[in-house]
């Protein structure tokens, strides 16, 4: 009489945890697709980032997140100097490069060549 109940119980856990794991699948799943949609696409965008502001150069053209197009006419560890109108210079974060343009990009009015 003590055994079946022994055994009942030993079922009634096995029971248990393939119900646990039924109900985490889910979760799980909803976890892996936000995953591959949001965070991995995301890395990749920041990576890309990265290594286009790691290899900016004096006189290439880009345009800032505040919205200012300029031309760079020098760098630094962490800031850039960039020529937003002709004799009109502003320091900014290398981070806060968001595009690099093409050649051309600036108005007629910046002509200096690098």
């Amino acid at each position: 009489m003590l055994i079946s109940p022994a055994f009942a119980q030993a079922a009634d856990g096995a029971q248990q945890e393939s119900s646990l794991l039924v109900s985490l699948a889910p979760m799980i799943l909803i976890f892996v697709v936000f995953w591959l949609l949001l965070i991995r696409p995301q890395q990749r965008k920041v990576k890309e980032h990265r290594a286009m502001v790691l290899a900016l150069q004096k006189g290439e053209e880009v345009a800032t997140a505040g919205g200012i197009i300029g031309r760079i006419v020098n760098l630094d560890e962490s800031t850039l100097t960039l020529e937003i109108a002709e004799g009109t210079e502003v320091l900014v974060q290398r981070a806060a490069v968001t595009q690099l343009l093409p050649k051309g990009t600036m108005p007629k009015g910046i002509t200096k060549d690098f």
